[in-house]
């Protein structure tokens, strides 16, 4: 790729471009994320449409995508784009040439390579961190994407750009915008990465999912791929060809999904990618579901850049650092720790796919020795992996004298695995400072606290039956053979805190047991579209809760266990971990395939210790010889007894994505029988999932057929009554009133329809005129739905083609009404001078913000008009939310459902000044209130 043309791309006077060409397509009427065709000597006002008010919308929109502060002159007397870019240049003191300005700072502003923040300081989102590179290193290896066979295919900066730009516009043409989520059902793929960044670039939010790994469990992983789309509202979902089969099943059964396309069939022509904020959504990351149902954790731009900076930070990370993962994408640790952490600094990538891994885990320490890697994250039982099934003879030539950092993270850390995999790897160059135990949730992005580079990390032994008896972590003495050794975590990362509280949220002392709880600028602001799971992880005082159990110890945080997975016994608190741990370790039980947890035992006021282990002994002696081990090892070393040992075939564990218990789901499984039972046979599952498959089929078809009858029995009602009506209207003797008739008719509809109108309104005094009122627009049910509720007369300003209906336009007519002429740039919302005058003679106005609507359920950007005329009559502006219209009567189709419909006012906000932030004020407020009474993005 010539660096010339990507140079071109994403200079500072295409980011102006870019910008400018938004804002041009929503002053035009069209969707979100809609573009206009700019040229740098466009005229702003003659070409574009945008005048005076427009250019306060466009001033703050380049100031956030700029990060610079405009003078208001310089922004006002601008003709052109390439005079905004010149002005935006002489604001950030850096000089300018057309197409190959820095997308986002000069480079001399940058830091040096190795400070804190890595070299793309300034970058505010994913897209202009990648853009930062491109710019300057557009050849530049980003990824060695190496095969099974040690081949390696390298993929540049540039290429990723060029690729991402492709599948940008082939989502774009594809009707999706701003907001609108996009699954990612792929594998460690070449693919992967345009198609990840394509979708940022396109305005829309990616939604990792795991592809099928097992055939045996296809039924189980069908149904959780349902419950996260569905959650995730995802339109297309993105799949390789292989699983293609798969996913167009899942797609009957989740509404929301049109497509189901392949990575070859995604791209189209290549565009500009839309303006992002920091505050805009860069994923849902969908938790591993080990405690619960899988919840989609929604980050920001601004969390994830805040993460991987502390991440930096904490690990002096450079560009001259060498990443190796086999990490899969779906997952926090690899997408996020590995990939767009060595993206954003500028590292290589080593990758491979974790089959590769996990069907010789020597290749990756290979990896590491053939590169001479630096950093790699990997989960605990992948170091066991190393020290158990990695023979002598495959070590030959290893060389890991170059690793800085290991890090051990995303499940428990095992103090024995961080020594014996030291131990077994030192005659190699392995340095014990390298060997890294971290802790994260995806709740934070994915790093929450690490220890400091180059200290051997720290292993507590402390009396283990003081411990889970009071909380209170004392030392234990030396020849404690039943002491509980734990591994110290560090201490947050930078701007980060973390804190051990108890039951009333107040802080314990050091060395006593409490939540761990937690927050910093990479917290999420909750999990998409479940405010219940929301309101439970963050807390009145913006805490957020890990669901885990700890203490800290000279600042350092250790962690004991999940708070829902303890089992209480004689008064104790046992960590599951433990004994899981050293179950795993007795010989014939499948390594990592064991589940311990409690059950309730009502009759003595405690738990059963219950621990469910896998193994393929089949005799019957045998088993009971395992049996006693097992109880043995966890009794000598626990000093408990279990209650219960079952032994289990392979496969009766339940597990996340990841591979990690779940603990309750094996609870559930085993108090309800399910275990033992054995697994369908694969053609059972296939024939089941073809039959729910078949029946959401049905059941479209019949929702279709009833929809089908519901929209002929409206039609009628509208037309069997809309006659008489209509002549009521028409020979109405009072100008003005007709909106009244109206309304009444639009109610009786409604109601013999079965479609109840339900009218939520402030609690203060009446609302008197002159007022302006706005409300989100969903559907064409909204005029006439207003004329139905409004407290108050008012005039409504709308689109001149409305005035063509027979019904409605023959209202806007009788009645006065303003209409803006979508032609007329002095009639539109944003420019019309008469938009204020029923204000000034002590009427009420009623706008539409958006201006337009679509099939999507968001909210589309509010133009400024209705509130520069509220500042500028000095009257208030009232919000009014409607929700339930679009689900009546959605765009793009005269087919109607039955439905609620719920219009909730809001109270009066009231100018305070008369300035341009007070219109933007009075923007946000309003739209504040209505994104919140809506239920749509």
């Amino acid at each position: 790729m010539p660096p010339s043309s990507t140079s071109a791309g994403v200079g500072l006077e295409e980011r102006v471009l870019d910008v400018v060409a938004e804002l041009a397509g929503e002053v035009r009427g069209g969707p979100a994320g809609a573009r206009t065709e700019v040229r740098r000597g466009d005229s702003l006002e003659a070409d574009l449409g945008i005048s005076s008010l427009e250019r306060v919308e466009l001033l703050i929109r380049l100031e956030r995508a700029c990060g610079v502060r405009l003078d208001d002159d310089a922004m006002m007397e601008a003709e052109t784009p390439a005079d905004l870019a010149a002005a935006i240049a002489a604001a950030a003191d850096a000089p300018i040439a057309a197409g190959a300005a820095p997308a986002v700072a000069d480079a001399a502003a940058a830091p040096a390579a190795g400070t804190s923040g890595g070299p793309a300081v300034h970058a505010r989102t994913i897209v202009e961190a990648l853009a930062w590179h491109v710019e300057r290193t557009p050849d530049r290896v980003h990824i060695h994407l190496r095969e099974d066979d040690g081949s390696e295919t390298p993929l540049t900066y540039g290429w990723l750009w060029d690729e991402a730009r492709a599948v940008a516009g082939g989502l774009t043409a594809r009707g999706l915008g701003r907001g609108d989520r996009v699954a990612l059902m792929l594998r460690t793929e070449r693919r992967f990465f345009p198609t990840f960044i394509g979708t940022l670039m396109a305005g829309c939010v990616p939604t990792p999912l795991y592809p099928p790994f097992r055939a045996d469990r296809i039924e189980e992983y069908a149904t959780r791929q349902v419950a996260i789309l569905r959650n995730a509202g995802a339109r297309v979902l993105v799949a390789f060809r292989e699983v293609q089969q798969v996913a167009g099943m899942l797609k009957q059964q989740v509404p929301s999904l049109e497509a189901v396309v392949g990575t070859d069939a995604i791209a189209g022509e290549t565009r500009r990618p839309a303006t992002a904020t920091p505050e805009d959504p860069a994923l849902i990351q969908y938790t591993s579901g080990s405690t619960g149902d899988p919840k989609g954790v929604l980050l920001t731009n601004a969390n994830l850049l805040a993460n991987i900076r502390a991440i930096i930070d904490r690990l002096r990370l450079e560009p001259d650092d060498i990443g190796v993962s086999w990490l899969p994408l779906y997952h926090d640790m690899g997408l996020i720790g590995a990939w767009l952490g060595t993206l954003y600094t500028g590292a290589p990538l080593i990758l491979m796919s974790p089959l590769a891994f996990l069907a010789r885990p020597v290749r990756w320490l290979q990896a590491i020795s053939t590169h001479r890697g630096t950093v790699s994250p990997a989960p605990n039982f992948a170091y066991d992996l190393c020290v158990s099934r990695i023979a002598d003879d495959e070590l030959d030539g290893l060389d890991l004298s170059s690793v800085r950092a290991l890090l051990n993270g995303s499940e428990a850390v095992s103090p024995d695995t961080l020594r014996r995999f030291s131990d077994r790897f030192a005659p190699y160059g392995l340095k014990r400072t390298a060997v890294f135990p971290v802790y994260g949730l995806a709740e934070c992005s994915v790093g929450l606290a690490t220890p400091t580079v180059e200290t051997p990390f720290r292993i507590d032994r402390i009396d283990r039956e003081h411990y889970e008896g009071t909380g209170e972590a004392v030392g234990a003495a030396a020849d404690d053979d039943h002491a509980l050794t734990l591994v110290s975590c560090g201490r947050a990362l930078p701007d980060h805190e973390v804190a051990v509280m108890d039951e009333a949220n107040v802080p314990v002392p050091e060395r006593w047991r409490g939540r761990i709880r937690f927050r910093g600028p990479s917290a999420t602001r909750g999990y998409f579209r479940n405010p219940e799971a929301t309101r439970a992880l963050i807390g009145d005082d913006g805490w957020l809760e890990t669901g885990d159990l700890g203490y800290m110890a000279d600042g350092e945080l250790f962690i004991t266990g999940r708070s829902k997975d303890v089992i209480i016994k004689a008064g104790r608190n046992l960590a599951p971990t433990e004994a899981e741990e050293l179950a795993s370790a007795v010989e014939g039980v499948r390594a990592g395939c064991v589940a311990a947890f409690g059950v309730r035992d009502d009759a003595r006021g405690t738990e059963q210790f219950v621990v469910l282990a896998e193994t393929r002994v089949t005799d019957t002696k045998a088993r009971t010889a395992l049996r006693q081990a097992v109880n043995r090892t966890i009794s000598g070393a626990m000093g408990v007894v279990p209650d219960r040992i079952v032994l289990a075939s392979p496969g009766s564990v339940r597990k996340t994505s990841s591979g990690k218990i779940r603990r309750g789901a094996t609870r559930d499984a085993w108090l309800a029988g399910d275990i033992g039972r054995g697994r369908a046979s694969l053609a059972a599952q296939w024939l089941h999932l073809g039959a729910t498959t078949a029946a959401a089929m049905v059941a479209k078809q019949v929702a279709r057929g009833a929809r089908l009858l519901f929209t002929g029995y409206a039609y009628l009602l509208v037309f069997g009554t809309a006659i008489p009506a209509w002549g009521l209207l028409r020979y109405w003797p009072r100008i003005g009133r007709s909106d009244q008739l109206v309304g009444r008719w639009t109610r009786l509809v409604m109601r013999l329809a079965r479609c109840p109108i339900d009218v939520v309104t402030p609690n203060g005094p009446p609302i008197e005129p002159p007022v302006v009122f706005v409300a989100n627009h969903a559907s064409f049910l909204d005029p006439p739905l207003m004329m139905a509720v409004l407290p108050v007369g008012v005039r409504f300003a709308v689109k001149a083609r409305l005035a063509r209906y027979p019904m409605v336009g023959l209202a806007i007519r009788k009645g006065g009404h303003i209409r803006l002429h979508k032609t007329d740039q002095a009639q539109r919302i944003e420019g019309a001078a008469g938009i204020r005058a029923p204000l000034d003679a002590g009427e009420a106005l009623f706008v539409f913000p958006e201006g337009t609507f679509d099939r999507a359920p968001r909210l589309l950007p509010f133009r400024l008009g209705a509130f520069r005329a509220a500042v500028n009559a000095g009257c208030p502006i009232v919000p009014v939310a409607i929700r339930g219209t679009r689900d009546i009567w959605p765009a793009d189709t005269f087919l109607l459902r039955r439905g609620r419909v719920t219009v909730t006012f809001g109270d009066p906000i009231h100018p305070r000044g008369t300035d341009w932030s007070e219109i933007v004020r009075l923007r946000d407020e309003a739209r504040a209130f209505i994104s919140h009474h809506v239920g749509e993005p």
